[in-house]
């Protein structure tokens, strides 16, 4: 009954203004002619079946879809709050924008936070903070296999493939490194003629779907390699098994964002989606991955090469530990992406509910190398939603040595949070191919913001550092960081994380960790030990917010116990462990 009460209104509208229309002004046409256009897709909507909503309300149905478009629009300007967006609150990005432009990130009083909600962290300051370095803290990338170290900023560009982002994006991005002197790492996409446009240290990433390296089969080809490798720009070489925001599902570039510059860079036809698979065809195994890690090393002239992964399963990450103890090869780094990283589109479900979160992996990947005696020799990188200086240092206490940034600097360069990126209509020109919306993306604009950005960023976590009393990363420690884990009590991380000893995982693994020590092995990736397992197969609490119980002794007990070994303590530069009675918690 609405629908013809609609058309019927439509219809007798159209019919007073034609007759006004035909003894009154021009205009009247102009206004029978809206109202007859307007019946003619009435009549449509009530003959169409794709949408039951106009089929019953023909054109006012319409203003349903037009409100649905605008609707991310609507929430993230009008409606949410500071602190509440997704992925990234109006503070952060505001915060970002700013830096970019090298203005004052300042903001007057106080927080918007919930400083009493269950989560909220918070950094301990000393009474007696110490001056700020004039210098820009390195970290030194490169293990005992490798003949040429490289001395890594605290903050870098992560992976973005020419291809996911727009020339002029990569282009922005290589210039704002260049001046900072930071590592912009190119993604799994190939190393691009714009990753080379001003000059910046590159960090060259190989996926499954080995671009800029493959043969005609998609296979690794260590010919080809060995010289894109040897470019004296290229300062590493990442591995990339799984990224945050779809670990275990590979990737695609739609073929609707496949130029010829594209295709020539990544060795791929035009025409077809370019596919990333799920998992590498150089090796199947941990023992595999250490080998093809030592061939890359010695193809590249001894440059650093590590890998970057999601964490998933704890065994899996201890059949790495033992790859590297049996064959005595080591990666020079590992990064860490977190399950909340999402410069890649990813299907709802694996965005959600796959992988582990930054701070869970960071923690366990560190527990794990210093549990085996590897810490020393490798460094950790932390990649997932790291925006600020408080997020760098968080990332160090945590056990990282250096991070990586992807989505904010996509902000730097001009990322308004659209997230279109994978239907190559960004509004801003950063992640698409089309030429007539990536003009507005100026290159020499941009990559002065990236610049200003990460100067800036990394200048707080300086000053932040300075103001917890410590002058370099080497001397922070977990006690240092905190998290509200109930209304009440709050708990440092000292205590919210079951840390290992050097070399305990070799001598006695504690019991948390004995039964995934066991099943690990070099020669295989996966859970495979047969169901069903004992009862105390979950092992000890790892996750944020929970106690291990054999760490903490009760608020009455005088015995001294061994503080948890801070993620730097095996760093040669780093102060060694010591054994000291924590505060009661």
């Amino acid at each position: 009954m609405v629908r013809f009460l609609i058309l019927a209104l439509l219809s007798l509208l159209g019919f007073i203004t034609i007759v006004a229309a035909s003894v009154g002004p021009e205009g009247w046409w102009v206004i029978a002619a809206v109202a007859v256009l307007l019946l003619a897709l009435g009549i449509h909507d009530v003959f169409q079946t794709k949408h039951a909503i106009l089929r019953n309300y023909p054109v006012l149905g319409r203003m349903r879809f037009l409100f649905e478009s605008i609707r991310p629009e609507i929430q993230q300007y009008f409606i949410e709050p500071n602190t509440d967006g997704r992925p990234f609150d109006r503070d952060t990005r505001s915060l970002v924008y700013s830096r970019a432009k090298g203005a004052d990130s300042h903001k007057a009083f106080g927080t918007e936070r919930d400083v009493n909600a269950v989560g909220y962290e918070f950094l301990l300051h000393s009474t007696a903070p110490v001056a700020v370095t004039d210098e820009q803290h390195r970290v030194r990338i490169g293990g005992p296999h490798c003949t040429q170290p490289y001395d890594m900023s605290l903050m870098n560009v992560s992976s973005m493939s020419f291809g996911a982002l727009s020339k002029n994006a990569v282009q922005a991005m290589n210039k704002g490194a260049a001046m900072g002197g930071f590592v912009q790492e190119t993604g799994e996409g190939g190393l691009a003629s714009y990753h080379l446009e001003y000059g910046a240290d590159l960090f060259w990433e190989i996926g499954s779907g080995y671009f800029g390296c493959r043969d005609a089969e998609g296979n690794f080809n260590p010919e080809v390699f060995a010289q894109k490798a040897a470019n004296e720009r290229v300062k590493g070489i990442t591995i990339k098994l799984s990224q945050g925001a779809k670990p275990g599902l590979g990737g695609v570039l739609p073929a609707a964002k496949i130029t010829e510059e594209i295709a020539m860079t990544r060795g791929v036809p035009m025409g077809v989606d370019c596919i990333s698979p799920a998992s590498h065809s150089a090796f199947t195994t941990p023992r595999e991955l250490m080998e093809f890690v030592a061939k890359l090393r010695s193809l590249s002239d001894g440059k650093p090469v590590g890998f970057k992964f999601c964490v998933g399963s704890r065994t899996d990450v201890l059949a790495m530990c033992k790859a590297m103890l049996e064959t005595g090869i080591t990666p020079d780094f590992i990064t860490i992406d977190g399950s909340e990283g999402g410069t890649g589109a990813a299907p709802l479900e694996y965005e959600d509910h796959v992988g582990t979160p930054l701070t869970e992996g960071l923690m366990l990947v560190h527990t794990a190398l210093v549990g085996c005696g590897l810490r020393s020799k490798i460094r950790i990188g932390a990649a997932g939603k790291i925006a600020t200086g408080s997020d760098v240092v968080k990332r160090l206490i945590q056990g990282a040595d250096f991070t990586f940034s992807a989505r904010s600097m996509m902000m730097a360069t001009g990322c308004i949070q659209a997230q279109k990126c994978h239907t190559n209509r960004c509004p801003v020109g950063v992640a698409t191919q089309d030429p007539r919306l990536m003009r507005a993306l100026d290159v020499e604009d941009k990559g002065n913001r990236v610049y200003n950005y990460h100067k800036l960023t990394v200048q707080e976590a300086a000053q932040l550092m300075a103001s917890m009393g410590v002058s370099s990363p080497a001397q922070l420690n977990t006690r240092m960081l905190r998290r509200r884990v109930d209304h009440l009590t709050t708990r440092s991380y000292a205590v919210l994380h079951n840390w290992l000893a050097p070399g305990e995982l070799l001598d006695a693994p504690p019991r948390g960790w004995a039964m995934d020590w066991e099943e690990a092995d070099a020669d295989a990736f996966g859970e495979h030990a047969p169901m069903p397992w004992p009862t105390q197969r979950e092992p000890e609490p790892v996750v944020v917010g929970t106690v291990a119980p054999q760490r903490v002794e009760p608020k009455d007990s005088t015995r001294h116990i061994v503080a948890p070994v801070h993620p730097h303590a095996e760093r040669p530069e780093g102060r060694p462990a010591a054994k000291v009675t924590p505060p009661t918690l």
